[in-house]
This record gives C-alpha cells, structure tokens and sequence, in this order.
C-alpha cells in the first residue's frame, strides 16, 4: 500500500462554508460518523494521513469539536479498526463502555470503531490519530472491551509504542512499501505489548476490588460476631492475610481498621436510634461484636470525643429540640 500523504483541509472551502465541508467530510471518510462543533459557526481543521501497510496514520489539527458513533451506524461498519488518539497538543475524551479517559501530549487512548463510542476535543487540538485492524489484535486474545477508553502512554511499553508511532508518521513518506509494511507490523506489535501490560494491571486491580468488596460482604454479614477478625476473614474467604492486606492497601486504617469503623458506625446508628432506647449501651456494644463495654467506651471515645453516654443523651437531645 502507498505511503504516500492525503490531505483534508477547510482552506480549500469559503469561511462560510467549513463547517458544512467538515461535517460532510467526515460523515463520508469514515462511514457515517457524527460531528459536532460545541455550537461554533467557524471552524478550520485539516488532517494528513500515511499508510504503514495496513496501518493508517493521520495528524490532524483542527478547532474544538467532537466525533461520535451512534448504535445505529455501528451496524453498517464494515472494516474494523482500534482507533488511538495521541494528543500532540490539547486533549482528548475518549468514551466508550461506560468509560472516559482525558489524555494529553504524552498520552494515548485507544476505541473500537465497531462499537459505540464518542470523542471530546474541547480545545484546539493537533492529535496523532492511528488506526491499527482490529482483527491483528483480536486474534492475540485480549479483553478488548476492557482495555478501551482508558489512558497510556506514562512510561514503559505504552510510552515507547507511542514513539514508535510518532516517529513512524515522520518516516514514512521517505520509506517503500515493504518498508512502510514493517512498521505497521511493528506499531501492531507495541500496541500488542502496550495492551498486554494494560491488561494486566486492571486484571490486578480488578481482582482486589473484587476481593475487597467480598472482604466488605463478611464484615456486614459476620459484625456481631465476636470472633471476626482478619484471621477469621481470611478463613471465610479461603485467602491469606496479606491478600487481604493488599486487597485494603489504599485505606489507610486496613482490615482490623475497617471491622472497628463498621462497628463503631453501627453502635452510632444504635444509640441514635431512638426505638432502642431501652436497650443498654452494653447491650449494643455486645451485639455489635466488641466483647467488652470498657473496650467499647474506650474507642467510642477515641474516634467521637464523647463518651456513648454522652453521645445517646446529646442525640436523644436533639431529637426533642
């Protein structure tokens, strides 16, 4: 396939004109897709493209504006591509499966033009836009919808894909075919590697939240229950403690912090519950899982300043006032 450039530009149309040549352009280049332009009546953009084999590279300046695939332009796709969108300058929203990621110069996101999706560009941008076939990368077996609409590019693997891709756009009007068809296969490959690495760490961080969320589901089922403790979750959950450590590593009391937090909020909600009255505050603490009422009024205090006597009488208090 040639490496030769096209190019796409509103100087060639009036002022008046640009908006309506912009829109039409984009509708018929890439199969429909919508534009809207935040409402502006001027605009200037143009966009030059290069060809790495099967891989189309194209810079594009233009004003603020925003591209959007509809459901029902999906259905009449054809050739399918991962789109990434690599800011030289300003930013991009991509969104797509109920995600949106901001990237900036140094940044890349990437979206599946078979699928939903919509770009924001609110300023003034000049983007490396890069179309890699979908099917290169399906074929490798990754969690495509998992890894789209999500930001890359801070360092390693994903920073060098995204010189590699600069570059690449920079050289190709000098290279042949055979040449230009290598370093599509090689932009392929460290978006391959990038994608690897991406789908890894949100493979890791989706595991702890679904570990911390089950660690949350035995707290609220076992809180009255004496004997709960880390040791006791971690049996529960068939876990070792320090996943149970890692699973908890961004709050900043841990496990045992987060069953006393549980604890005391529910001994709150009890004491201000003014239909249990009747019931002591060593009863609550007891129901509770504390195993003692002076421990109870011990870190009652702590983490109110009152004592739970001090504390029923003051809500009992307000709830006549």
């Amino acid at each position: 396939m040639s490496t030769a450039s096209a190019l796409m530009t509103t100087d060639e149309v009036s002022p008046r004109e640009r908006v309506a040549f912009w829109a039409d352009w984009i509708h018929r280049l890439f199969g429909g897709l919508e534009s809207d332009l935040y409402g502006d009546t001027a605009f200037d953009g143009r966009m030059t493209s290069a060809h790495a084999g099967d891989v189309i590279l194209t810079r594009l300046e233009a004003n603020r504006h925003r591209v959007m695939r509809p459901r029902s332009l999906v259905r009449r796709s054809d050739a399918g591509y991962l789109k990434i969108v690599a800011p030289f300058a300003g930013r991009a929203g991509v969104e797509q499966a109920g995600r949106r990621a901001w990237v900036g110069p140094g940044q890349w996101s990437l979206y599946d033009t078979t699928e939903t999706y919509a770009v924001d560009n609110p300023v003034r941008v000049e983007h490396l836009i890069v179309m890699v076939p979908k099917a290169s990368l399906v074929e490798r077996g990754l969690p495509l919808p998992e890894l789209c609409a999500r930001p890359l590019g801070g360092g390693g693997v994903a920073r060098l894909a995204l010189e590699t891709m600069r570059n690449a756009y920079r050289e190709l009007p000098a290279m042949g075919p055979e040449a230009s068809r290598g370093v599509g296969e090689l932009i392929t490959q460290c978006v391959h590697l990038s994608l690897l690495d991406l789908a890894g760490r949100t493979t890791a961080v989706t595991q702890r939240e679904a570990l911390r969320e089950r660690i949350k589901r035995v707290v609220a089922q076992r809180l009255g229950d004496p004997r709960l403790s880390v040791d006791e979750i971690a049996r529960a959950l068939n876990v070792s403690r320090r996943q149970l450590y890692n699973a908890f590593a961004d709050e900043p009391d841990g496990v045992a912090g987060y069953v006393l937090a549980q604890r005391l909020d529910a001994c709150r909600a009890d004491l201000a519950d003014p239909r249990l009255e009747q019931r002591s505050i060593t009863e609550i603490a007891l129901a509770r899982g504390f195993t003692s009422n002076a421990h109870f009024s011990r870190v009652f205090r702590a983490h109110t300043g009152c004592s739970p006597s001090e504390f029923r009488r003051d809500r009992a208090g307000a709830a006549v006032s």
